[in-house]
């Protein structure tokens, strides 16, 4: 698995809402790591936030910006890795 080609998505109730590349971030994996180590220490199970790809809801326009209400479900997904769901209340 080379972690600078994997697929990420956002689905809300099983639609898609972003959907993006590694290979398109700004600084790769192994500088975001590299740089964060020089300042603290990573341990297993830390995550890095890095920001988020296109499709957030005020990129879309007034009339269709659907925005994320009680019930929603929302699953964040990264090739070869896996995916987070989590049910908004």
């Amino acid at each position: 698995m080379n972690p600078n080609e994997l697929t990420i998505e956002c689905r809300i109730n099983g639609q898609l809402r972003q959907k993006a590349n590694t290979k398109d971030m700004i600084f790769n994996c192994a500088t975001l790591v590299s740089y964060i180590s020089q300042h603290m220490t990573l341990k297993p199970g830390d995550i890095i936030f890095t920001g988020t790809p296109d499709g957030v809801i005020l990129g879309y326009p007034e009339g269709e910006q659907n925005w994320l209400k009680s019930g929603d479900e929302m699953v964040v997904s990264i090739e070869s890795i896996g995916e987070l769901k989590n049910s908004l209340q």
